[in-house]
């Protein structure tokens, strides 16, 4: 299994990350052979029924490509064609512990680059075109088998028109057909195209890589909560006009020396970095506990049983600040200590010794759903 230190079929972390991340894609057969009890097509169906999960539809009809967007009827989906349809579920990790515990496989990656596990479910002849990402991935192969065509080729334009992102000139020169428990790593642009030999579930392990336009106008809408600047335009020496519609340069100079006096630190860098990577996606639900235990029944409760984060709960740190989908809180340095602990495993085992802060942070994101007594 790939985690931590070690890589899938005896091979390093640390020459994966050396000779292949963001390089060259890799093959590794039987790496992650559980991969196969993750879920069935059934439970995929019942998931793409929900409003709190993404789902999508693509049908190939004749040349073309028809996509339709979920939540879907079960009944509907067990009623289509026996070939020719591919469904994708995202972020089964938020909804299903074993899709967790694989996402979990890759911990050796940063949890800030990492995204979700996306299912894909197709019946034979099934896929989604070739096409490429601008992200890291690895494609496990659940049930059933799947043709993978791949090329480092330059040449990335799309079909125009079409509702994904297709290639219109795909050559491949390398092909592999995956079965359960294999995984094939493909970095950023590496064009791909995955066609079904039997019915079969294809799990996508991807990671995050923020656009730089996107890190920009995220960074400017927190600064605007932030920023301070004193003092109001002035022009005492002010005289008659010849073109009052003209935006004169006294103005212009002295707007741009109040916009010089913006500034921000390294440590707002990180505060806005660590809130925006764990910001919950808009469809992402936290369900509260009906009946939430009070303060010293819910330490009690945690040592005895431990605690985890519910499924869908992005948890980073840095230093003493701590980051929990989307916001952040400065810890005293025993309570960073254990909640750093707790945000690396994403679970306190029972037994843990909880000081007042770390039991007064636990409970309020007990009480909002962001984590779960360990049992539950």
């Amino acid at each position: 299994m790939l985690k931590h230190r070690r890589a899938a079929a005896g091979l390093p972390a640390h020459r994966f990350l050396r000779d292949h991340w963001q390089k060259k894609p890799l093959l590794l057969r039987n790496a992650l052979p559980e991969s196969g009890a993750i879920a069935t097509p059934a439970a995929l169906f019942e998931l793409a029924a929900r409003d709190d999960m993404e789902s999508r539809l693509v049908q190939r009809r004749g040349r073309g490509w028809h996509v339709r967007h979920g939540p879907f009827d079960p009944r509907e989906l067990r009623r289509l064609p026996r070939s020719g349809w591919t469904l994708l579920v995202n972020g089964i990790n938020h909804a299903l512990p074993a899709a967790q515990r694989l996402l979990d496989a890759f911990s050796f990656v940063p949890y800030a680059r990492f995204d979700d596990v996306m299912a894909s479910y197709a019946p034979p002849g099934g896929g989604v075109g070739p096409h490429f990402d601008h992200y890291d991935v690895f494609l496990v192969q659940g049930e059933g088998r799947r043709r993978w065509r791949i090329s480092r080729q330059r040449d990335l334009a799309l079909v125009a028109g079409a509702p994904l992102r297709i290639l219109r000139r795909f050559r491949p020169t390398r092909d592999w057909v995956l079965g359960t428990g294999d995984l094939l790593y493909l970095p950023p642009r590496c064009a791909h195209d995955g066609i079904a030999v039997d019915s079969c579930i294809t799990y996508s392990v991807g990671f995050r890589a923020p656009q730089a336009q996107e890190l920009a106008s995220g960074f400017l809408d927190y600064l605007q909560d932030r920023v301070r600047l004193a003092g109001i335009y002035e022009d005492p020496g002010l005289e008659p006009a010849r073109h009052p519609a003209r935006l004169d340069d006294n103005m212009v100079r002295a707007a741009r020396k109040t916009l010089a006096r913006i500034r921000w630190s390294g440590a707002e860098v990180a505060r806005f970095l660590g809130c925006h990577l764990t910001e919950p996606k808009a469809h992402v639900v936290y369900p509260r506990p009906p009946r939430p235990l009070g303060a010293r029944t819910f330490a009690a409760q945690a040592s005895r049983r431990g605690l985890r984060l519910a499924l869908p709960t992005r948890m980073l740190f840095r230093g003493s600040t701590l980051f929990m989908n989307g916001e952040s809180v400065d810890a005293g340095a025993r309570a960073a200590g254990l909640l750093a602990r707790f945000a690396d495993r994403r679970a306190l085992p029972a037994g843990a010794r909880l000081d007042a802060e770390s039991a007064a942070l636990l409970h309020q994101w007990y009480r909002v759903g962001y984590i779960v007594l360990g049992d539950e």
